[in-house]
């Protein structure tokens, strides 16, 4: 029972194997999510992507700041909105073909700051 126990508490600790040291305390990362701006605060860019896509198109929408729960939620709004699917990848809104006016249209109506970018 008691191996075990250790053995989930070591799947915790990447890359520490051993340590010789009796007062070694392990950190565990954490990782800070940033509160979320106001929308009138954001800097949102709406722009046409198709690369490593295979000639797809996509409107991508990048520059929020905030937790990833507000994210997926503005792109779950977003994807709705068009009528097509998409992702929220790394911060960035991934929508499926080419809705740059109404994606800009939208968040400009819900108080974004947000500009057509790219090409």
């Amino acid at each position: 029972m008691n191996y075990i126990s250790r053995m989930a508490k070591s799947k915790d600790r990447i890359n520490i194997v051993y340590s010789t040291n009796p007062d070694f305390n392990y950190q565990n990362e954490e990782v800070f999510e940033e509160n979320t701006l106001e929308p009138s605060k954001q800097q949102l860019k709406v722009m046409l992507d198709k690369k490593a896509r295979a000639g797809k198109k996509v409107t991508l929408v990048s520059g929020f700041v905030g937790t990833s729960s507000d994210l997926e939620t503005l792109g779950k709004q977003l994807k709705g909105l068009c009528g097509s699917g998409g992702s929220v990848k790394d911060g960035e809104i991934l929508i499926q073909g080419d809705h740059r006016d109404k994606v800009l249209n939208y968040l400009i109506s819900k108080s974004y700051k947000a500009k057509k970018a790219g090409g």
